[in-house]
Protein backbone atom coordinates (compact mmCIF):
# COMPACT_ATOMS: atom_id res chain seq x y z
CA UNK A 1 0.00 0.00 0.00
CA UNK A 2 1.34 3.43 -0.93
CA UNK A 3 1.43 6.08 1.80
CA UNK A 4 3.20 9.35 2.47
CA UNK A 5 4.31 8.67 6.03
CA UNK A 6 5.13 12.33 6.63
CA UNK A 7 1.58 13.35 5.70
CA UNK A 8 0.24 10.53 7.85
CA UNK A 9 2.18 11.49 10.96
CA UNK A 10 1.53 15.20 10.45
CA UNK A 11 -2.21 14.47 10.38
CA UNK A 12 -1.97 12.46 13.58
CA UNK A 13 0.15 15.13 15.25
CA UNK A 14 -2.53 17.70 14.43
CA UNK A 15 -5.04 15.58 16.33
CA UNK A 16 -2.62 14.92 19.18
CA UNK A 17 -1.97 18.64 19.52
CA UNK A 18 -5.66 19.15 20.23
CA UNK A 19 -5.51 16.54 22.98
CA UNK A 20 -2.37 18.01 24.50
CA UNK A 21 -3.88 21.48 24.48
CA UNK A 22 -6.95 20.17 26.32
CA UNK A 23 -5.15 18.00 28.86
CA UNK A 24 -2.01 20.04 29.58
CA UNK A 25 -3.12 23.53 28.68
CA UNK A 26 -0.31 24.04 26.13
CA UNK A 27 -1.01 26.07 23.01
CA UNK A 28 -2.46 24.10 20.10
CA UNK A 29 0.20 23.15 17.55
CA UNK A 30 2.89 22.00 19.98
CA UNK A 31 3.86 18.92 17.98
CA UNK A 32 4.28 20.70 14.67
CA UNK A 33 6.30 23.54 16.26
CA UNK A 34 8.63 21.01 17.88
CA UNK A 35 8.88 19.18 14.56
CA UNK A 36 9.71 22.30 12.57
CA UNK A 37 12.35 23.62 14.97
CA UNK A 38 13.90 20.16 15.26
CA UNK A 39 13.87 19.73 11.48
CA UNK A 40 15.81 22.95 10.98
CA UNK A 41 18.36 21.88 13.58
CA UNK A 42 18.59 18.39 12.10
CA UNK A 43 19.23 19.80 8.67
CA UNK A 44 21.96 22.03 10.11
CA UNK A 45 23.47 18.91 11.72
CA UNK A 46 23.72 17.30 8.27
CA UNK A 47 21.02 14.62 8.54
CA UNK A 48 20.19 12.97 5.19
CA UNK A 49 16.72 13.47 3.64
CA UNK A 50 15.63 9.98 4.68
CA UNK A 51 16.88 10.63 8.21
CA UNK A 52 15.13 13.99 8.30
CA UNK A 53 11.85 12.41 7.22
CA UNK A 54 11.96 9.81 9.98
CA UNK A 55 13.34 12.25 12.55
CA UNK A 56 10.56 14.74 11.84
CA UNK A 57 8.00 11.96 12.22
CA UNK A 58 9.37 11.15 15.67
CA UNK A 59 9.29 14.84 16.59
CA UNK A 60 5.66 15.16 15.56
CA UNK A 61 4.79 12.13 17.69
CA UNK A 62 7.14 12.71 20.63
CA UNK A 63 4.10 12.91 22.95
CA UNK A 64 2.20 10.03 21.35
CA UNK A 65 1.71 8.21 24.68
CA UNK A 66 0.27 11.16 26.58
CA UNK A 67 -3.35 10.00 26.42
CA UNK A 68 -2.30 6.47 27.31
CA UNK A 69 -0.44 7.64 30.43
CA UNK A 70 -3.29 9.85 31.64
CA UNK A 71 -5.89 7.14 31.02
CA UNK A 72 -3.89 4.60 33.02
CA UNK A 73 -3.31 7.05 35.87
CA UNK A 74 -6.98 8.00 35.97
CA UNK A 75 -7.94 4.33 36.11
CA UNK A 76 -5.48 3.57 38.93
CA UNK A 77 -6.37 6.66 40.93
CA UNK A 78 -10.10 6.04 40.64
CA UNK A 79 -9.71 2.45 41.82
CA UNK A 80 -7.39 3.31 44.72
CA UNK A 81 -9.21 6.40 45.90
CA UNK A 82 -12.75 5.40 44.97
CA UNK A 83 -13.55 8.80 43.51
CA UNK A 84 -13.37 10.89 40.40
CA UNK A 85 -9.87 12.27 39.88
CA UNK A 86 -9.05 15.49 38.06
CA UNK A 87 -6.58 15.18 35.17
CA UNK A 88 -4.80 18.36 36.26
CA UNK A 89 -4.27 16.93 39.73
CA UNK A 90 -2.65 13.80 38.30
CA UNK A 91 -0.28 15.84 36.16
CA UNK A 92 0.69 18.20 39.00
CA UNK A 93 1.06 15.32 41.44
CA UNK A 94 4.11 13.91 39.69
CA UNK A 95 5.33 15.71 36.59
CA UNK A 96 8.52 13.65 36.61
CA UNK A 97 6.51 10.42 36.44
CA UNK A 98 4.49 11.84 33.55
CA UNK A 99 7.65 12.67 31.63
CA UNK A 100 9.22 9.30 32.40
CA UNK A 101 6.26 7.04 31.67
CA UNK A 102 5.03 8.70 28.49
CA UNK A 103 8.60 8.74 27.15
CA UNK A 104 9.06 5.02 27.79
CA UNK A 105 5.66 4.05 26.38
CA UNK A 106 6.02 6.51 23.51
CA UNK A 107 9.34 4.89 22.56
CA UNK A 108 7.69 1.47 22.40
CA UNK A 109 4.86 2.88 20.32
CA UNK A 110 7.16 4.63 17.87
CA UNK A 111 8.96 1.37 17.14
CA UNK A 112 5.75 0.06 15.57
CA UNK A 113 6.09 2.58 12.76
CA UNK A 114 7.88 1.70 9.51
CA UNK A 115 10.79 4.11 9.72
CA UNK A 116 13.65 3.30 7.35
CA UNK A 117 16.44 4.84 9.45
CA UNK A 118 17.54 4.49 13.06
CA UNK A 119 15.16 6.38 15.38
CA UNK A 120 16.07 4.45 18.52
CA UNK A 121 15.75 6.39 21.79
CA UNK A 122 14.71 9.71 20.24
CA UNK A 123 11.37 9.66 22.03
CA UNK A 124 12.69 7.79 25.06
CA UNK A 125 15.32 10.43 25.84
CA UNK A 126 13.53 13.65 24.87
CA UNK A 127 13.26 14.79 28.52
CA UNK A 128 16.97 14.47 29.37
CA UNK A 129 18.89 17.53 30.53
CA UNK A 130 22.52 18.09 29.58
CA UNK A 131 23.65 17.94 33.23
CA UNK A 132 21.96 14.59 33.89
CA UNK A 133 19.04 16.00 35.89
CA UNK A 134 16.40 14.65 33.50
CA UNK A 135 14.00 11.78 34.18
CA UNK A 136 16.46 9.03 33.17
CA UNK A 137 19.54 10.74 34.60
CA UNK A 138 21.39 10.77 31.29
CA UNK A 139 23.91 13.51 30.51
CA UNK A 140 24.38 15.10 27.10
CA UNK A 141 27.28 12.74 26.44
CA UNK A 142 24.97 9.77 27.02
CA UNK A 143 21.94 11.12 25.13
CA UNK A 144 21.55 10.77 21.33
CA UNK A 145 21.92 14.08 19.52
CA UNK A 146 18.49 13.69 17.91
CA UNK A 147 16.87 13.34 21.34
CA UNK A 148 18.76 16.41 22.57
CA UNK A 149 17.41 18.39 19.63
CA UNK A 150 13.82 17.37 20.37
CA UNK A 151 14.35 18.23 24.05
CA UNK A 152 15.48 21.74 23.22
CA UNK A 153 12.60 22.36 20.81
CA UNK A 154 10.07 20.81 23.19
CA UNK A 155 11.20 22.80 26.23
CA UNK A 156 11.51 26.02 24.25
CA UNK A 157 7.91 25.70 23.10
CA UNK A 158 6.36 24.69 26.43
CA UNK A 159 8.39 27.19 28.48
CA UNK A 160 8.35 30.20 26.17
CA UNK A 161 4.86 29.64 24.69
CA UNK A 162 6.05 30.13 21.13
CA UNK A 163 3.91 31.45 18.33
CA UNK A 164 6.13 30.95 15.33
CA UNK A 165 3.57 32.34 12.88
CA UNK A 166 3.66 35.80 14.53
CA UNK A 167 7.14 35.85 16.07
CA UNK A 168 9.00 39.15 15.75
CA UNK A 169 12.77 39.69 15.49
CA UNK A 170 12.81 40.83 19.13
CA UNK A 171 10.93 37.73 20.28
CA UNK A 172 13.34 35.51 18.37
CA UNK A 173 16.29 37.24 20.02
CA UNK A 174 14.67 36.73 23.43
CA UNK A 175 14.24 33.04 22.61
CA UNK A 176 17.88 32.76 21.55
CA UNK A 177 18.91 34.38 24.80
CA UNK A 178 16.78 31.96 26.83
CA UNK A 179 18.33 28.98 25.05
CA UNK A 180 21.85 30.26 25.70
CA UNK A 181 21.04 30.93 29.35
CA UNK A 182 20.45 27.19 29.82
CA UNK A 183 23.83 26.12 28.44
CA UNK A 184 25.34 23.23 30.37
CA UNK A 185 22.26 22.65 32.50
CA UNK A 186 19.41 21.85 30.14
CA UNK A 187 21.15 22.00 26.75
CA UNK A 188 24.56 21.02 25.42
CA UNK A 189 26.78 23.49 23.58
CA UNK A 190 26.34 21.41 20.42
CA UNK A 191 22.55 21.64 20.36
CA UNK A 192 22.61 25.35 21.24
CA UNK A 193 24.97 26.01 18.34
CA UNK A 194 22.66 24.09 15.99
CA UNK A 195 19.69 26.12 17.20
CA UNK A 196 21.42 29.48 16.80
CA UNK A 197 22.57 28.65 13.27
CA UNK A 198 19.39 26.96 12.06
CA UNK A 199 16.50 28.95 13.53
CA UNK A 200 16.78 32.25 11.70
CA UNK A 201 14.22 34.99 11.21
CA UNK A 202 14.10 34.15 7.49
CA UNK A 203 12.83 30.68 8.41
CA UNK A 204 10.19 32.17 10.69
CA UNK A 205 8.98 34.48 7.90
CA UNK A 206 8.89 31.58 5.45
CA UNK A 207 6.78 29.59 7.89
CA UNK A 208 4.38 32.49 8.30
CA UNK A 209 3.95 32.86 4.54
CA UNK A 210 3.81 29.20 3.49
CA UNK A 211 2.54 27.20 6.46
CA UNK A 212 3.99 24.27 8.37
CA UNK A 213 3.27 21.46 5.93
CA UNK A 214 4.66 23.30 2.93
CA UNK A 215 7.82 24.21 4.85
CA UNK A 216 8.30 20.65 6.09
CA UNK A 217 8.15 19.31 2.53
CA UNK A 218 10.39 22.14 1.36
CA UNK A 219 13.14 21.17 3.80
CA UNK A 220 13.35 17.50 2.72
CA UNK A 221 12.02 15.18 0.04
CA UNK A 222 8.91 13.23 0.97
CA UNK A 223 6.88 10.97 -1.30
CA UNK A 224 4.40 8.13 -1.54
CA UNK A 225 6.21 4.90 -0.63
CA UNK A 226 5.21 1.27 -0.55
CA UNK A 227 4.48 -0.28 2.84
CA UNK A 228 3.66 -3.89 3.54
CA UNK A 229 0.28 -4.98 4.90
CA UNK A 230 1.94 -5.63 8.27
CA UNK A 231 3.47 -2.16 8.36
CA UNK A 232 0.15 -0.53 7.50
CA UNK A 233 -1.61 -2.56 10.19
CA UNK A 234 1.01 -1.45 12.73
CA UNK A 235 0.37 2.19 11.82
CA UNK A 236 -3.38 1.61 12.06
CA UNK A 237 -3.10 -0.14 15.43
CA UNK A 238 -1.00 2.67 16.90
CA UNK A 239 -3.46 5.28 15.68
CA UNK A 240 -6.41 3.25 17.03
CA UNK A 241 -4.74 2.95 20.43
CA UNK A 242 -4.11 6.69 20.64
CA UNK A 243 -7.70 7.42 19.59
CA UNK A 244 -9.24 4.97 22.04
CA UNK A 245 -7.13 6.19 24.98
CA UNK A 246 -8.61 9.69 24.55
CA UNK A 247 -11.47 8.62 26.81
CA UNK A 248 -12.27 5.63 28.99
CA UNK A 249 -15.68 5.65 27.32
CA UNK A 250 -14.19 4.60 23.98
CA UNK A 251 -11.93 1.87 25.43
CA UNK A 252 -11.08 -0.37 22.41
CA UNK A 253 -13.75 0.86 20.01
CA UNK A 254 -11.52 1.77 17.05
CA UNK A 255 -9.55 -1.47 17.28
CA UNK A 256 -12.82 -3.42 17.43
CA UNK A 257 -14.19 -1.66 14.36
CA UNK A 258 -10.94 -2.34 12.48
CA UNK A 259 -11.01 -6.05 13.33
CA UNK A 260 -14.64 -6.43 12.28
CA UNK A 261 -13.96 -4.41 9.13
CA UNK A 262 -11.30 -6.97 8.21
CA UNK A 263 -13.65 -9.89 8.89
CA UNK A 264 -16.40 -8.42 6.72
CA UNK A 265 -13.96 -7.39 3.99
CA UNK A 266 -12.80 -10.99 3.68
CA UNK A 267 -16.41 -12.18 3.69
CA UNK A 268 -17.17 -9.94 0.71
CA UNK A 269 -14.08 -11.05 -1.17
CA UNK A 270 -12.01 -7.86 -1.01
CA UNK A 271 -8.47 -8.48 -2.24
CA UNK A 272 -5.59 -8.30 0.23
CA UNK A 273 -4.72 -4.66 -0.34
CA UNK A 274 -8.33 -3.50 -0.19
CA UNK A 275 -8.83 -5.52 2.99
CA UNK A 276 -5.84 -3.77 4.55
CA UNK A 277 -7.17 -0.39 3.44
CA UNK A 278 -10.57 -1.18 4.93
CA UNK A 279 -8.93 -2.28 8.19
CA UNK A 280 -7.03 1.00 8.20
CA UNK A 281 -10.25 2.95 7.63
CA UNK A 282 -11.87 1.15 10.56
CA UNK A 283 -8.97 2.04 12.82
CA UNK A 284 -9.08 5.68 11.77
CA UNK A 285 -12.81 6.32 11.59
CA UNK A 286 -12.98 8.12 14.95
CA UNK A 287 -9.73 10.06 14.77
CA UNK A 288 -11.85 13.20 14.78
CA UNK A 289 -12.83 12.46 18.38
CA UNK A 290 -9.35 13.57 19.41
CA UNK A 291 -10.59 17.08 18.66
CA UNK A 292 -13.71 16.73 20.85
CA UNK A 293 -13.63 17.72 24.52
CA UNK A 294 -13.70 14.92 27.07
CA UNK A 295 -16.42 16.86 28.89
CA UNK A 296 -18.67 15.88 26.01
CA UNK A 297 -17.23 12.44 25.27
CA UNK A 298 -17.61 11.41 28.90
CA UNK A 299 -20.84 13.16 29.85
CA UNK A 300 -22.95 10.46 31.56
CA UNK A 301 -26.30 12.11 30.86
CA UNK A 302 -28.05 13.23 27.70
CA UNK A 303 -26.17 15.78 25.61
CA UNK A 304 -27.67 19.21 25.05
CA UNK A 305 -28.41 20.30 21.48
CA UNK A 306 -25.17 22.30 21.34
CA UNK A 307 -23.16 19.44 22.85
CA UNK A 308 -24.59 16.94 20.39
CA UNK A 309 -23.76 19.30 17.53
CA UNK A 310 -20.16 19.41 18.75
CA UNK A 311 -20.09 15.64 19.13
CA UNK A 312 -21.27 15.24 15.55
CA UNK A 313 -18.37 17.40 14.43
CA UNK A 314 -16.02 14.46 15.05
CA UNK A 315 -17.02 12.98 11.69
CA UNK A 316 -16.17 16.22 9.89
CA UNK A 317 -12.92 16.39 11.87
CA UNK A 318 -12.07 12.86 10.74
CA UNK A 319 -12.51 13.99 7.13
CA UNK A 320 -10.38 17.09 7.67
CA UNK A 321 -7.56 15.21 9.38
CA UNK A 322 -7.38 12.30 6.94
CA UNK A 323 -7.84 14.47 3.86
CA UNK A 324 -4.39 15.94 4.54
CA UNK A 325 -2.84 12.58 3.62
CA UNK A 326 -1.97 11.88 0.00
CA UNK A 327 -3.00 8.61 -1.62
CA UNK A 328 -5.97 7.54 0.53
CA UNK A 329 -9.11 9.20 -0.92
CA UNK A 330 -11.09 5.96 -0.54
CA UNK A 331 -10.07 5.57 3.11
CA UNK A 332 -11.06 9.18 3.79
CA UNK A 333 -14.62 8.52 2.56
CA UNK A 334 -14.99 5.10 4.23
CA UNK A 335 -13.81 6.57 7.55
CA UNK A 336 -15.57 9.91 7.69
CA UNK A 337 -19.01 8.82 6.45
CA UNK A 338 -19.66 6.19 9.12
CA UNK A 339 -22.55 8.19 10.63
CA UNK A 340 -24.40 8.72 7.36
CA UNK A 341 -27.80 7.02 6.91
CA UNK A 342 -29.36 5.74 3.70
CA UNK A 343 -32.39 8.00 4.16
CA UNK A 344 -30.24 11.13 4.37
CA UNK A 345 -30.82 11.66 8.10
CA UNK A 346 -27.24 10.93 9.12
CA UNK A 347 -24.33 13.33 9.55
CA UNK A 348 -22.21 15.26 8.83
CA UNK A 349 -23.25 15.60 5.15
CA UNK A 350 -26.73 14.10 5.10
CA UNK A 351 -25.84 11.76 2.23
CA UNK A 352 -28.47 9.39 0.83
CA UNK A 353 -28.10 5.80 -0.35
CA UNK A 354 -27.30 6.76 -3.93
CA UNK A 355 -24.37 8.86 -2.70
CA UNK A 356 -22.94 6.23 -0.34
CA UNK A 357 -20.71 3.44 -1.60
CA UNK A 358 -21.15 -0.13 -0.43
CA UNK A 359 -17.99 0.24 1.67
CA UNK A 360 -19.32 3.35 3.41
CA UNK A 361 -22.63 1.61 4.15
CA UNK A 362 -20.71 -1.39 5.47
CA UNK A 363 -18.52 0.76 7.75
CA UNK A 364 -21.62 2.45 9.19
CA UNK A 365 -23.11 -0.94 10.09
CA UNK A 366 -19.87 -2.19 11.62
CA UNK A 367 -19.51 0.95 13.74
CA UNK A 368 -23.04 0.59 15.11
CA UNK A 369 -22.60 -3.12 15.80
CA UNK A 370 -19.33 -2.50 17.64
CA UNK A 371 -20.74 0.40 19.68
CA UNK A 372 -23.80 -1.57 20.79
CA UNK A 373 -21.98 -4.77 21.71
CA UNK A 374 -19.01 -3.27 23.55
CA UNK A 375 -19.04 -2.51 27.24
CA UNK A 376 -18.70 1.10 28.26
CA UNK A 377 -18.29 2.57 31.76
CA UNK A 378 -21.92 3.67 31.65
CA UNK A 379 -23.43 0.51 30.09
CA UNK A 380 -22.96 -3.20 29.55
CA UNK A 381 -22.46 -4.49 26.06
CA UNK A 382 -25.62 -5.75 24.37
CA UNK A 383 -25.97 -9.32 23.20
CA UNK A 384 -25.56 -10.17 19.53
CA UNK A 385 -29.29 -10.89 19.25
CA UNK A 386 -30.36 -7.59 20.85
CA UNK A 387 -27.89 -5.65 18.71
CA UNK A 388 -29.12 -7.19 15.48
CA UNK A 389 -32.71 -6.51 16.55
CA UNK A 390 -31.92 -2.81 16.97
CA UNK A 391 -30.08 -2.71 13.65
CA UNK A 392 -33.05 -4.39 11.91
CA UNK A 393 -35.27 -1.62 13.26
CA UNK A 394 -32.86 0.84 11.67
CA UNK A 395 -33.16 -1.07 8.40
CA UNK A 396 -36.93 -0.75 8.61
CA UNK A 397 -36.55 3.01 9.10
CA UNK A 398 -34.46 3.22 5.94
CA UNK A 399 -31.23 3.98 7.77
CA UNK A 400 -29.08 0.89 7.18
CA UNK A 401 -28.47 -1.62 4.37
CA UNK A 402 -30.57 -4.69 5.16
CA UNK A 403 -28.38 -7.13 3.25
CA UNK A 404 -25.31 -6.02 5.20
CA UNK A 405 -27.13 -6.28 8.52
CA UNK A 406 -28.27 -9.81 7.61
CA UNK A 407 -24.70 -10.77 6.75
CA UNK A 408 -23.37 -9.31 9.99
CA UNK A 409 -26.01 -11.24 11.93
CA UNK A 410 -24.60 -14.48 10.50
CA UNK A 411 -20.85 -13.68 10.40
CA UNK A 412 -20.63 -12.13 13.88
CA UNK A 413 -22.91 -14.68 15.62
Amino acid sequence: MKLDLTDMLYALSFALDRVEAELLGVDTGHGRRVAYLSLLMGKEAGFRDEELRDFTGCCMLHDNALTEYIYEELSKSSILEGLSVNIGDIIKRNKSKLNHDHSVTGEMNIRLLPFRTDVKNIVLCHHENADGSGVLGMTAAETPLKAQIVHLADLADTTCHLNLETMTVTELEDLRGWVQSNAGSKFSDETIELFLKAVTYDKIVSLREKGFMHCLHEEFYSELSDYSDEEVRNIADLFAKIIDYKSEFTQSHSKGVAEKAEIMAKHYGFDDEKTTRFYFAGAMHDIGKLAISNNILEKPGKLTTDEFTEMKNHASATYYILNQIKGIPDIVEWSSNHHEKLNGKGYPRGLTADKLSFEEQLMACIDIYQALTEKRPYKDGMSHEKTISIMQDMVNKGELNGDIVNDISVIMA
